[in-house]
């Protein structure tokens, strides 16, 4: 009965506080699918979206290289333990990693701005069909926003251990504004980036590249006034910090998982690039989109269990550490599972509703929509493997997770490749996107396994049962969406794509959700309960 009692608290108090970032999450998510529609409109899925996406995609790949991944991965746990010592201790400890942080970041923004041509030419390699020296030039105005990518996951983190979630969630909006006035400003200054020759200073490519890097800047800044806010003072502090020593072969091994994890991106890029113009970005897209349910429910959940597991870790508590991890997978399968199954099933509309505007045109949007239900399949596997992989930096073990990802990262690989050899030009982001989501799948199998090695028992079956009960009900929900829809397309289909489209998507949301949902919920899934518990209790109030 004690056991049951504590669960209860357990489920509850997650689910509070992963509703709250919900909200801001959600808005957030909205916000950026506007900025990425606008994104399109404007510039189309074409060669100059493909440059643009390669060149913003180099700051935070540099920063996950040499700071990023460490910080989302360690910083969590290294300032709960700092807390522990002390309100005191985890302030100093704090200052420290921002003034050690920082010192990092200037020097590797530096060394990259140097070398743009050099990492334009690792990630397209020569068969792209993006343009390589556009691709650069927007490198060159947006690879300082490395400082910005990085000192923002630190300060994150930082905000995070001080039970600050809102602002680190309400953050990413304001760069998302930023983002659409730049587009908007794009749209009204006068001519044309031109290709062939790419000339650095013509204002639209100006307005795109610095208006985007000003974006990630607004980010950073609302988080430091934030933790301001919250009664932190800065203060340089140098020199080594003991704590370093325990975790310093932690952080070797993270640094090497995130090497593998952008090779991996390289063979992405690189292989995408091969396929008809504009894959590049079709890819970028799809898999942004098909990561907004994750952004809005599994980030959520995620940041609330993290400094709890860590708790757990720390204190050696194995029975509550397994029952977060366990909690995480089952909520991740539960509130995911339905909504990946609306993205593979109504991808095609999306990418027509959406992205058929403006520079775009239907044919780009259709292939961007299929590349979107291929990504879908990945979501809930995506999403516990990542809650596995922070599991093990919980219990200081990072090398675990590195030959997870490399095993992820070989799948992924390989499946590139045959996909280029097997299929046509115009369906190649389709295959290795798909090639995406076949990966987390094994990287969720091995990793739960491995988890079973290294703690016990953790409610594998338990879990297991729960994914196969929210998948039974998501498929019932795809197939009445299905059937009723083809009943009524025929009489929406002289309206023409974009309309057949929006009312595709709007049936197929409608029906897979109320199905897969409801059977949940008549036959009283456990995962589903903390969630309606606290919808009930919203409800109750008003």
């Amino acid at each position: 009965m004690v056991d049951r009692a504590e669960s209860r608290v357990r489920d509850t108090s997650v689910a509070r506080a992963s509703a709250a970032m919900a909200v801001a999450t959600a808005v957030s998510r909205v916000s950026g699918l506007l900025a990425k529609v606008s994104l399109v409109a404007a510039l189309g899925l074409g060669m100059i979206n493909d440059s643009y996406t390669v060149a913003n995609t180099l700051p935070t790949v540099v920063n996950e290289l040499l700071l990023g991944g460490v910080l989302t991965s360690i910083a969590v746990p290294l300032l709960v333990r700092a807390q522990q010592d002390g309100a005191r201790q985890g302030e100093a400890y704090a200052q420290w990693m921002i003034t050690m942080g920082g010192v990092l970041l200037v020097a590797a923004t530096t060394t990259a701005v140097v070398a743009a041509p050099l990492l334009t030419e690792l990630y397209l390699g020569p068969d792209t069909r993006a343009n390589a020296t556009l691709t650069t030039a927007f490198a060159y105005l947006l690879l300082p926003g490395i400082i910005c990518y990085g000192m923002s996951a630190l300060l994150q983190a930082i905000l995070n251990v001080r039970s600050v979630f809102g602002t680190p969630a309400w953050a990413p909006v304001l760069n998302n504004v930023v983002v659409i006035t730049t587009v908007v400003v794009y749209a009204v200054v006068p001519g044309e980036i031109s290709t062939h020759p790419v000339r650095m200073g013509e204002p639209k490519l100006l307005v795109l590249g610095i208006g985007t890097a000003l974006g990630i800047t607004v980010q950073m800044l609302i988080m430091a006034v934030s933790l301001r806010r919250s009664g932190f003072r800065f203060r340089w502090r140098w020199g080594w910090d003991r704590r370093l020593s325990e975790f310093g072969g932690l952080a070797g091994w993270v640094v090497l998982y995130t090497l593998i994890s952008q090779a991996g991106m390289v063979v992405i890029t690189r292989v995408t690039g091969q396929g008809t113009t504009g894959s590049v970005a079709t890819f970028n897209y799809a898999w942004l989109l098909s990561q907004v349910p994750y952004g809005v429910l599994g980030v959520s959940l995620l940041t609330a269990l993290m400094p709890r597991i860590s708790r757990a870790a720390a204190a050696k508590d194995t029975s509550g550490f397994v029952a977060d991890v366990s909690l995480g997978s089952q909520m991740s399968a539960v509130l995911l599972m339905p909504i990946s199954a609306l993205l593979a099933v109504a991808g095609g509309p999306i990418g027509v509703a959406f992205f058929s505007l403006g520079a775009s045109d239907v044919a780009a949007a259709d292939r961007l929509g299929w590349a979107l239900a291929a990504a879908a399949l990945g979501v809930v596997p995506f999403a516990i493997t990542m809650l596995q992989l922070r599991a093990f930096y919980a219990l200081k073990d990072a090398r675990t997770p590195t030959w997870i990802n490399v095993i992820m990262v070989v799948v992924r690989s390989v499946l590139c490749y045959v996909a280029l050899a097997a299929l046509d030009p115009r369906d190649l982001v389709i295959g290795v996107t798909g090639a995406m989501s076949v990966s987390f799948v094994v990287g969720a199998i091995t990793g739960q396994i491995w988890l079973h090695l290294r703690v016990g028992r953790v409610h594998t079956r338990r879990t297991l049962v729960g994914i196969t009960r929210t998948l039974a009900a998501s498929l019932l929900g795809c197939g009445c969406s299905i059937a009723v829809l083809a009943g009524l397309r025929s009489a929406f289909e002289p309206a023409g794509p974009l309309a057949n489209a929006w009312f595709s998507l709007g049936g197929h949301t409608v029906v897979v959700l109320a199905v897969s949902f409801g059977v949940l919920a008549i036959f009283r899934a456990p995962e589903l309960k903390p969630a309606l518990d606290r919808l009930s209790r919203i409800i109750r109030r008003r």
